[in-house]
């Protein structure tokens, strides 16, 4: 019986995963409403949450994969994988009034490239500060402040070596978070209730999760606003990164 069952799993590991995911957005958003009075989004404690599995995962594996190193939830590989978020992130673009968005204009294309330079400056700056001095550890460094995304992308361009890959991932994910909690904290104070306004924040912001996560905590309307500029904002931060900024870092440096 026990080994029909485990065959079952294992034959529908994408439908255990979305099982198990929605089990812990469910939770997550429990613990938002209830502990947090809505203070911190239920997003923000989801991805917490998988990263703690993430670790668990790993470290009774010993693994690379983090949970899904386990047979169980090796469908949370496919359903966590490119296609899907990627189908995912592009979706949230075809709720965008054509009219809304035009109203950014050259706004929005400035915000993005304020939003994937400064991040980058600050992200290169403080690698530096930790004693990493070649061009190519100072941009995959500094692309991952731009996104989670970038980072990698970058890195792997440039042949960075995986201990600065990890880093620059770590980075993006750290500002995904930090841009999910706080944006809903202060919508409010900087005028984030409009379209317009949305994309020009997710131009600035750049990380497409922590973006729609903290739009949708705001005000779900404007999700599809700040996802199209953000999302915008990563593919043009993957083009410059191991170009553009690779150069001006590697010029600056002297390498």
């Amino acid at each position: 019986m026990i080994d029909v069952l485990q065959g079952t799993i294992a034959a529908q590991g994408l439908l255990i995963a979305f099982v198990v995911v929605g089990a812990i957005m469910f939770a997550a958003y429990f613990v938002s409403k209830h502990l947090t009075m809505g203070r911190i989004h239920g997003s923000a404690i989801a991805i917490v949450i998988g990263l703690v599995l993430a670790w668990v995962g790993g470290t009774m594996t010993g693994g690379t994969k983090g949970v899904v190193d386990l047979p169980l939830f090796a469908g949370i590989g496919i359903m966590g994988g490119a296609m899907l978020r990627d189908f995912a992130i592009v979706a949230t673009a075809f709720d965008v009034d054509v009219a809304e968005a035009r109203k950014a204009g050259m706004v929005g294309a400035v915000s993005i490239v304020i939003g994937i330079a400064l991040p980058f400056v600050v992200g290169a700056a403080v690698a530096w500060s930790f004693g990493y001095s070649d061009a190519v550890s100072l941009t995959t460094i500094g692309a991952g402040a731009v996104t989670y995304i970038v980072g990698p992308v970058t890195g792997a361009a440039l042949g960075a070596s995986s201990d600065v890959m990890a880093l620059s991932i770590g980075t993006g994910v750290l500002k995904a978070v930090l841009v999910m909690v706080a944006t809903p904290m202060i919508a409010r104070h900087i005028g984030l209730d409009n379209p317009r306004s949305a994309m020009v924040f997710g131009g600035m912001m750049g990380t497409t999760s922590g973006v729609t996560a903290g739009l949708a905590a705001t005000d779900p309307k404007l999700v599809p606003y700040g996802a199209l500029t953000s999302t915008f904002y990563t593919g043009v931060g993957c083009l410059v990164g191991p170009s553009v900024l690779y150069l001006a870092v590697r010029a600056l440096m002297g390498g």
